[in-house]
């Protein structure tokens, strides 16, 4: 039956899937409640450990992060992973074993290649709460001299088009650049307003709206669910009401 081809549930997440879009819901996702931090993990992290769901593709992790007022996260390390910090309201405070130091607020970017390995922390030095997208790649190679860099997308000027906010690809020359076969792209839309992708079918690509709600190929997306997508040669992503959305593109 056609209809049962489309449609299929998931015993973990109630997952729906139409062709190769499996939606997650926020409400199904795991998280945890530190007080000073709130979070939701799109995939297995820290003590929510999900064997089933570690990842997908080289994306490993998209943490949900809402962080209270002068809290954050004291110095700690990485190594062999690219992680990208995406503001979406306040701004986190960065400093790390480099000597870097940076403040990013909301509508900039900071990326991390932790290479051989690096200490840092992240702080809302704000007097409000700041909300990021923390969002882990694995690179294509390991070990290498750390690095962080961080730049302003500001959003009007991703207004109704996808732009490339943190690529592995040397043509992505305006993102931040990562060590892995990915891209970051964000966009904001107006209800009505679509953006298209084309992306390799055989590409692993997840998409979660920060804010408001969209139409990907036809399955409604609200914010901050996620979008788990392969195999799709075309993405239309339609905006049903005003909203804000980041998605990877990973091999």
């Amino acid at each position: 039956m056609p209809g049962a081809s489309r449609l299929a549930l998931s015993n973990k997440f109630n997952i729906r899937e139409y062709h190769m879009i499996e939606l997650r819901p926020f409400a199904k996702l795991g998280g945890a409640d530190h007080g000073w931090l709130k979070a939701k993990h799109h995939f297995s992290f820290g003590s929510h450990y999900d064997p089933g769901n570690m990842g997908h593709g080289a994306l490993r992790v998209w943490n949900d992060d809402e962080i209270a007022p002068n809290t954050g996260f004291p110095a700690h390390p990485h190594a062999n992973m690219e992680i990208i910090t995406y503001v979406r309201e306040g701004a986190i405070t960065h400093q790390d074993s480099l000597g870097n130091k940076g403040r990013t607020e909301a509508g900039d970017v900071q990326v991390m290649s932790a290479g051989s390995g690096i200490r840092h922390s992240e702080y809302n030095l704000e007097p409000t709460k700041t909300r990021i997208f923390q969002i882990w790649i694995e690179p294509t190679t390991q070990g290498g001299q750390p690095t962080w860099g961080a730049k302003p997308f500001p959003k009007p000027d991703r207004s109704g088009k996808l732009v490339t906010i943190a690529s592995g690809f040397e043509d992505d020359k305006d993102a931040l650049p990562i060590r892995a076969d990915a891209r970051v792209l964000a966009t904001t839309l107006k209800a009505g307003e679509s953006a298209e992708y084309t992306p390799n079918k055989t590409r692993k690509l997840y998409l979660v709206p920060a804010a408001g709600a969209v139409e990907v190929n036809g399955v409604r997306v609200n914010a901050r669910d996620g979008a788990a997508i392969h195999n799709e040669a075309r993405l239309k992503i339609t905006a049903l009401e005003d909203s804000e959305l980041v998605l990877v593109d990973a091999a």
